[in-house]
């Protein structure tokens, strides 16, 4: 079973083509492909398959490492166009493709940067039920009471401002009761930020994933809470793996433009694929 890995600021993607699977990609074995050390110890996968639409060029599904389904990946999604344009896929610097949270549509800026049109965020979804239109609320932040923005970009997004002590937050600690909070039944990502002109720094822990170094949605999330305080577009995001650029109209659209790159590419061997079937 052939793959790439692929990274956009630290977030790191394996790319399987649909055509290469030897089996249907269960949770346990989207565990055992990400795992570190006994597999290829990855922040998810990307599975691209043929479009049945003429007006796609591909259907993309992303996985997350504990085995479970994202709607919507930034960064994943730059990946995966990227992959496309460089694998032959298409020769177009400006194409769609399908995934579970609808149509994006990508314009190249060369073969390592993409600006994605992902679509309009909006503050009130399904995944924060009992919120409110302009989805604020308040949660447990370890032992405090801190106002969120809920944003929906495809998947949901909890981004909480920290005007103090930002870079000394213990993600792993707190981050795992906000993401699985009863109020986001479909759990959430978290978003921690503070801005500064046209500049958010945020960290992010990333459901089904943890503490990432960069998030391309966690990004949106942030870029839109800060915009919706005043803060003008274009954003900068300050991740810890670098830095995303987030455009946003007035009614909430949004492009996001970054840069990925392949690590390498190889062929799982026959004794791990029999010992995952």
């Amino acid at each position: 079973m052939r793959f790439e890995k692929w990274q956009a600021l630290g977030n790191d993607y394996i790319i399987i083509e649909a055509t290469e699977l030897p089996f249907e990609l269960t949770p346990k074995r989207i565990r055992a492909i990400c795992a570190a050390h006994y597999g290829c110890h990855s922040d998810g996968i990307l599975l691209l398959s043929p479009a049945t639409d003429p007006a796609h060029v591909a259907e993309l599904r992303i996985f997350n490492p504990d085995g479970s389904e994202a709607e919507l990946s930034g960064n994943g999604a730059r990946e995966a166009v990227l992959y496309l344009r460089r694998c032959g896929w298409t020769d177009a610097e400006s194409f769609s493709i399908l995934t579970a949270a609808g149509t994006i549509t990508p314009t190249l800026q060369g073969p390592g940067a993409a600006a994605i049109a992902i679509g309009r965020a909006a503050t009130a979804s399904k995944d924060y039920p009992g919120g409110p239109d302009d989805g604020r609320g308040t949660i447990a932040v370890g032992p405090l009471e801190c106002e969120f923005q809920h944003v929906s970009i495809g998947n949901p997004q909890c981004a909480i401002e920290v005007r103090e002590g930002l870079e000394t937050l213990d993600l792993p600690t707190i981050g795992p009761a906000i993401e699985r909070s009863a109020i986001f039944p479909n759990r959430s990502n978290v978003s921690f930020w503070s801005a500064e002109g046209q500049t958010v720094r945020a960290r992010i822990f990333e459901r089904g994933v943890g503490e990432t170094l960069s998030s391309g949605t966690g990004a949106c999330g942030a870029a839109v809470a800060a915009y919706l305080r005043g803060t003008p577009s274009p954003i900068t995001v300050s991740l810890d793996g670098g830095e995303l650029l987030v455009e946003i109209s007035e009614s909430l659209d949004l492009i996001l433009t970054g840069t990925a790159e392949p690590l390498f590419a190889g062929e799982f061997s026959p004794e791990f694929i029999a010992s995952i079937e």
